[in-house]
């Protein structure tokens, strides 16, 4: 592919795409994506243009698809993806480590945009900034056509976290670094806030992508770790990253997927701690999960709000007396992205994450690979790479 460079009045570089590049514009939801072509960017002075190696369909693209999760329409999904440094603004971009980008560079990003000014930023807390955006959720604008990863470029903003990532490492690991592997990351480091991993019994509810995560960096940091899951194949597969179960009550639980029980967070040791990730009802964390919360929502999963409930009536004085912390955390930091990053290249390699993308199809099949993503027995990702 090749790019031709202009120069606009003001602050801008225009970058006309050779051939041009395209997007899947989710219209509505439940409705087929449309392909848009994207024949340039007006690249702001720090902004990077990226060209899409792979990209991963998470739960919550397939959720937004069928509108089970609200978006902002029209939108391009997606935002798991690597993919290679084609141009920069006039001011130049740095990375993660501090370093200047380079166009060439293989890079994965934060799925947040931060301001890096408010009290929320400026208290180490980007992914909850107060003018937040994500990619894969901005709607469809002028010049913001490349907003999402379900497209052959992303046209990253200041305030996004980039990590230069290794050219040995297969682009099926990396391309969820940025959601599943990143937050991952950040349940852990949360876990480590209180108490040292050495032979700690931790216990992580979910065997999706991000509980699998968990459960191999806990692992490797000197966990021992158990994994519930209703599912008994997501069970067995948890033994392939690293958990051996243990008998008794678990000093900390890192809880990744359904409605958050009160024997859940009432069966953790004394003094333990209890990190509860998203706050997602959507997946089951037990059959018997669902008559306590009551509602369903329409795909059957327990009602977000039911759920909440269950967590409101919890012992607070035999928690207080067990000193239990709990504590609720949702996405990532830059720094979390980068230590991700340096797991999957260094000890992550023991583990099986080249084999999460179970399948991988060309981006203009997207509309099945969301609906595939949600079928029972789904991969742990589908991949998208762009092309017909």
């Amino acid at each position: 592919m090749g790019t031709m460079l202009t120069r606009p009045p003001g602050h801008r570089r225009d970058i006309v795409l050779r051939p041009a590049a395209t997007a899947m514009v989710l219209l509505a939801a439940g409705h087929p994506h449309e392909t848009i072509a994207v024949p340039g960017v007006a690249l702001g002075e720090e902004d990077v243009l990226v060209a899409v190696e792979l990209s991963t369909v998470c739960r919550a693209d397939a959720e937004a698809a069928r509108g089970a999760r609200r978006a902002s329409t029209p939108v391009v999904l997606g935002h798991e993806s690597v993919g290679r440094i084609i141009a920069l603004g006039d001011a130049g971009a740095m990375a993660v480590d501090g370093s200047p980008l380079r166009i060439g560079d293989r890079v994965v990003w934060s799925a947040t945009v931060s301001c890096r000014q408010c009290d929320r930023c400026l208290c180490g807390r980007p992914q909850s900034c107060r003018s937040a955006t994500r990619y894969g959720e901005e709607r469809v604008a002028a010049d913001r056509e490349l907003a999402g990863a379900f497209a052959s470029h992303v046209q990253l903003r200041p305030g996004t976290a980039v990590v230069r990532v290794p050219e040995t490492l297969p682009a099926a690991v990396l391309a969820p670094a940025a959601c599943a592997t990143a937050t991952a990351w950040a349940a852990v480091a949360r876990v480590r806030r209180h108490r040292d991993l050495g032979g700690t019994r931790v216990r992580v509810h979910g065997a999706a992508l991000l509980g699998l995560t968990v459960a191999a960096i806990a692992v490797e940091l000197g966990a021992v770790v158990d994994v519930r899951d209703p599912h008994a194949e997501r069970r067995a597969r948890a033994r392939d990253f690293g958990a051996t179960g243990f008998d008794g009550e678990p000093d900390a639980v890192i809880h990744t997927a359904g409605p958050v029980t009160a024997a859940t967070v009432e069966a953790v040791a004394d003094g333990g701690v209890v990190v509860v990730v998203g706050g997602d009802a959507r997946d089951a964390d037990s059959p018997a999960a669902a008559p306590a919360a009551g509602r369903k929502t329409g795909d059957g999963a327990p009602d977000a709000d039911a759920a909440d409930l269950a967590v409101l009536a919890l012992d607070v004085a035999r928690l207080s007396a067990r000193s239990t912390t709990i504590a609720g955390m949702q996405g990532s930091t830059a720094g979390d992205l980068a230590d991700a990053v340096a797991f999957l290249a260094g000890r992550g390699r023991a583990y099986p994450f080249a084999d999460v993308v179970g399948s991988i199809v060309p981006l203009a099949a997207v509309d099945a690979a969301l609906a595939a993503a949600t079928e029972p027995g789904a991969p742990l990702r589908i991949g998208l790479v762009p092309g017909p």
